[in-house]
Formats: C-alpha cells, structure tokens, sequence
C-alpha cells in the first residue's frame, strides 16, 4: 500500500499532547511509521513536503521529519501535470498548498493521503483521486481488513 503523509501528519508527535485526540492521532501516525520502517508500507515523497519541512524553524523537528525521505520509495518534483490537478482542487476550497500535496499524492499513485487537518479530511467526499483519511481512521480501517 503506497501512502502519503502531509507534513502536518509528519509533525503531529511534535504537537501539544494534552487533547486526547491528538495523542490518538500520534499513536496512530508512530504505528503507520513503524509499518513503513518495516516494508510493510510505502510512502511516498513530494517536493512541497520538503518545501514546508525545510521552513520550520525548529532544527530538530525539521531534521526528524526528513530522516523520512531516506524511506520513501517514491518521489516527485513539481510537474505541469501537477499543478493542473492542484488548480482543480483549491476550486472546491483547498488550500493551493493543501492541493499540492493531494495532487503530489494522486501523481504518485498512492492509495491513502494521510493527514490530521480539519479542513482537508472535510473535503474528502469531494476529492475522487484518492482516499483521504486521518491516520486514526486508516488504522482502524487497516487493520480491521487485516485481521487474522
């Protein structure tokens, strides 16, 4: 299963921990990550997340966050076609760079773009490209489709 993670998902860990569903939330992306550490999923790797990683201005996270482009199995730089689909997308209210990321992620062929904003899983029943869910609902989903 190849997968997208949006850099607010990369960053959740480094979040206030105190809402319980931001704790959920990290427990869920660190079980994503770890499935990825062991093959058992692909991520895949855009531009617009280097982009936004390299312009947080706290060296730590920033250094943790793109330890994880060394484990993508894919990767894109932005493309004609990319920015077309992005266009599409901030006309049913996405963010440019919010569309970015889902029109990297579609460009890759991903199955999941994982993220824990509000505003993008809102949208998703208007998004057709590809499935759009928190990393609480895609673990929840995984695994009920993946038991013994």
């Amino acid at each position: 299963m190849n997968l997208y993670l949006d850099n607010c998902c990369f960053n959740r860990p480094f979040d206030d921990q105190s809402s319980l569903t931001v704790r959920l939330e990290t427990e869920a992306k660190l079980s994503i990550q770890e499935r990825i550490k062991s093959k058992e999923f692909k991520l895949a790797w855009s531009y617009i997340l280097d982009f936004e990683n390299n312009a947080n201005p706290f060296i730590e996270k920033r250094s943790e966050i793109q330890r994880w482009k060394n484990l993508a199995e894919s990767f894109t730089n932005e493309t004609q076609e990319i920015l077309i689909t992005m266009k599409k997308l901030t006309t049913i209210g996405l963010k440019p760079v919010d569309a970015l990321h889902i029109s990297c992620a579609t460009f890759l062929q991903c199955d999941v773009f994982i993220t824990v904003d509000k505003g993008i899983i809102k949208k998703a029943n208007k998004i057709s490209q590809l499935k759009i869910m928190s990393p609480i609902d895609f673990m929840i989903e995984w695994e009920a489709n993946n038991e013994n």
